[in-house]
């Protein structure tokens, strides 16, 4: 049990964990124009998003959602359905994992990657509207990129990796096992690595 003091994150995101904004009531979503569901529960977080858009002007009017996680991932997403009302399809597509921490105050390193569900079931949500309404041309699939043939490792891992604490080539070895075979993936692997400590943690 904590005991006072111990709470080690922002007081903004224990207003959020403690009291989470638009949480889905129920499993029924006929009533949202897009769905999306991210994670895995037999792998720890799963996160669904549900939106209704105003159509005409492709604006998002409510964003609901509902999560199998920890403290991050449920404040991160609260959050984050806040920060998307009033925010165009485009705009909403396009918000990343950074804007959900620097919003919520900062999160610890180890915990970034509780942030990425949420960014994710949203896009996954956009992309169900669109296709739900004809516009399969607007869809935006997150292709993964094979780096280490050998161990089936693609750039998706390796982002999840750093998410997850990854920060240098051995560590990234450590957690995906990529390059221990042949080895020539490793120039790739490390500029991707530098690219995702970048991105998250403008490091």
């Amino acid at each position: 049990m904590l005991q006072a003091g111990e709470w080690a994150y922002t007081e903004k995101l224990k207003e959020h964990f403690m009291s989470p904004r638009n949480i889905l009531q129920g499993d029924n979503t006929d009533d949202f124009d897009g769905v999306g569901m991210e994670g895995n529960l037999q792998c720890g977080d799963q996160m669904l998003v549900a939106i209704k858009v105003d159509k005409e002007k492709e604006v998002i009017t409510d964003c609901k959602w509902k999560t199998y996680g920890c403290a991050s991932a449920i404040a991160s997403t609260s959050i984050l359905s806040e920060m998307v009302k009033g925010m165009t399809l485009e705009q909403a597509f396009h918000v990343t994992p950074k804007d959900v921490v620097k919003e919520l105050g900062g999160l610890p390193d180890h915990k970034i990657h509780c942030s990425v569900l949420g960014d994710k079931a949203l896009r996954a949500s956009i992309n169900n509207f669109y296709s739900r309404n004809g516009m399969d041309d607007r869809v935006k699939q997150e292709q993964a990129t094979i780096v280490c043939q050998c161990m089936n490792i693609t750039d998706h891992d390796i982002e999840e990796a750093v998410l997850e604490g990854a920060r240098s080539y051995y560590e990234l070895q450590e957690r995906t096992k990529l390059g221990t075979v042949c080895g020539q993936c490793k120039d790739e692997a490390e500029a991707l690595l530098e690219k995702f400590k970048h991105i998250h943690f403008g490091a």
